[in-house]
């Protein structure tokens, strides 16, 4: 049970690196793999709902949310929808969003044009941004594909505090095994 737990911490204070390195194998953040804008054709045959949402994770104290849930877009074609954070702690937070797309075959297919996820995102307490997404699904986008669901969780990439919270949690089993 302690070492599933110590693991569990330690997967959450990976998780940022382990996703870049993963980014950088895949080349998913490399949108220059990708076709450029100007060369999708638009499928106006074909309608795809793309749905937006929005996590926090490590206790951030974030109101964080898509300004629309969902959009319908051809394939090929640019759109740009936005998302809304605000810092309601009392503190300077640089945190980092992380996204996801499901199904995971739409994934190389949505070309991320411009994306707060691309960089991290320091927030001054009580600071609030509306942060752009612009993105084209691409039009090869297999055909039984209707909707797309674009997720993101913030995650506080403050290492000090995780690597604490790590060593808080070990010590706190530590004492709850020598207690019994």
């Amino acid at each position: 049970m302690v070492t599933y737990a110590v693991l569990m911490f330690g997967l959450g204070f990976a998780m940022v690196p382990l996703y870049d390195l993963f980014c950088e194998v895949t080349g998913i953040k490399d949108t220059t793999a990708r076709k450029a804008v100007k060369d999708y054709t638009i499928d106006k045959q074909r309608l795809i709902r793309v749905e937006f949402d929005a996590t926090i994770n490590q206790e951030l104290a974030f109101e964080f949310r898509p300004a629309t849930p969902f959009i319908e877009v051809n394939p090929g074609e640019t759109k740009e929808v936005n998302y809304y954070v605000k810092n309601n702690s009392g503190r300077d937070v640089i945190a980092q969003a992380i996204p996801s797309v499901t199904p995971v075959l739409a994934t190389t297919h949505l070309n991320k044009i411009e994306c707060f996820c691309f960089e991290q995102q320091e927030l001054k307490a009580g600071e609030e941004k509306i942060m752009p997404l612009r993105f084209v699904l691409d039009d090869a986008l297999p055909d039984d594909i209707s909707t797309v669901t674009l997720s993101y969780t913030f995650m506080d990439i403050n290492r000090e505090k995780l690597q604490k919270n790590l060593e808080d949690a070990e010590e706190a089993l530590k004492r709850l095994i020598s207690s019994n």
